[in-house]
């Protein structure tokens, strides 16, 4: 995970192409382990079938179901924390006629407001309401002074 290497250091620069957040652990060892797990009981299954077989290749998908579950859990809780921390942020940097409407903003906006500044809050805020940004990608693709969040599953 990309941080300063020191206090204060400067932060590395992220944008909308850059964003995005890959797990190595997950994404680059396990699931490519565990999927190829999956395919070798395939093959040996269909090589000598037998109910042991069988039995091999349900228990290779229950491990990437596991695992693809463990990680929905994460981001699932990571999204409610991104709501509360959104929700106290944009009433402590929104005026107040835009404060009152934060209960109206779902949470996929919440998500792609993450990476806005405060100054460009309240415009994509106003946006998000009138229907204009329907999705979190919409919102991030129309943000232009982005704030970094390297503190994420």
């Amino acid at each position: 995970m990309p941080t300063p290497a020191t206090p204060g250091a400067a932060a590395p620069l992220q944008t909308y192409a850059t964003h995005r957040r890959h797990f190595p652990l997950f994404h680059y060892f396990a699931l490519p382990i565990l999927l190829a797990n999956v395919a070798v009981a395939v093959g040996h299954a269909i090589r000598r079938p037998s109910l042991w077989n069988a039995w091999l290749v349900i228990v290779a998908l229950g491990l990437v179901g596991g695992l693809v579950a463990s990680r929905a859990s994460t981001l699932y809780v990571q999204n409610r924390l991104i709501a509360l921390e959104m929700r106290l942020r944009l009433a402590a940097t929104l005026p107040p006629e835009l404060r009152a409407r934060i209960p109206e903003l779902r949470l996929r906006h919440l998500i792609g407001l993450r990476f806005a500044g405060d100054a460009e809050l309240p415009g994509l805020v106003e946006r998000c309401l009138r229907g204009e940004l329907a999705t979190a990608d919409a919102i991030k693709r129309e943000i232009r002074d982005w704030r970094p969040d390297f503190a994420r599953a």
